[in-house]
């Protein structure tokens, strides 16, 4: 239902009534917010329900490709792409042995930030 008080043209009671900005504070958030350069590519790898599986198994251990692939019930080219762009992001490192390549997490903070969400979704939820 509609709160009609707010039904007028171009008006919704989330939004300001009036266009008014604080320069200051926005130049220096400008500044501040460049930090974030090149985070989406991290949160898209996060976004994606496969992608966010591999990423979880590696920070328990180290998969090779095959293993990945039946993990998430792929073929073994589907496995090498999500991986391929974990690597290429700099999520993923690998290392070949003989005819195997093995998987892992490049920095283990990156398993202590998955365990800190999960837990944070956990207590959520309870």
């Amino acid at each position: 239902m509609v709160d009609r008080r707010f039904v007028r043209e171009g008006f919704t009671p989330d939004v300001c009534e009036i266009f008014c900005s604080d320069a200051e504070k926005v130049n220096r958030l400008k500044q501040e917010v460049a930090v974030t350069e090149g985070m989406s590519l991290f949160f898209k790898a996060l976004a994606d329900d496969t992608r966010l599986k591999i990423i979880y198994a590696l920070s328990k251990e180290e998969l090779c490709v095959c293993d990945v692939a039946n993990l998430i019930g792929s073929t073994v080219q589907a496995a090498s792409h999500h991986l391929r762009f974990l690597r290429n992001i700099g999520l993923a490192k690998y290392r070949k042995e003989g005819k195997i390549v093995f998987y892992s997490l490049k920095d283990r903070k990156i398993a202590e930030l998955l365990e800190t969400i999960i837990h944070q979704l956990k207590g959520g939820l309870e």
